[in-house]
């Protein structure tokens, strides 16, 4: 049986808006992609916002780090 990946209800918003924000994608935004990417409910909108965000991740505008998060605390 494989695991389920759950897309946080409102996490993927945030998570544009925070990556826009700093300009990187941390390994829990990958996650986070991931399992919207896998998410075949995903309206329109969003899955338009994630290719906007990867087109922008290839044009070098934003960055990969390998930080678990951005967020202060974390």
């Amino acid at each position: 049986m494989e695991p389920q990946i759950m897309l946080l209800p409102f996490g993927l918003p945030e998570m544009l808006a925070q990556v826009t924000e700093t300009g990187r994608i941390t390994i829990a935004d990958r996650y986070g992609l991931m399992a919207a990417v896998l998410d075949e409910s995903l309206g329109e909108e969003y899955r338009s916002c994630i290719d906007r965000m990867l087109h922008a991740l290839h044009r070098g505008r934003l960055k990969m780090v390998d930080e678990i998060s951005t967020v202060a605390g974390f």
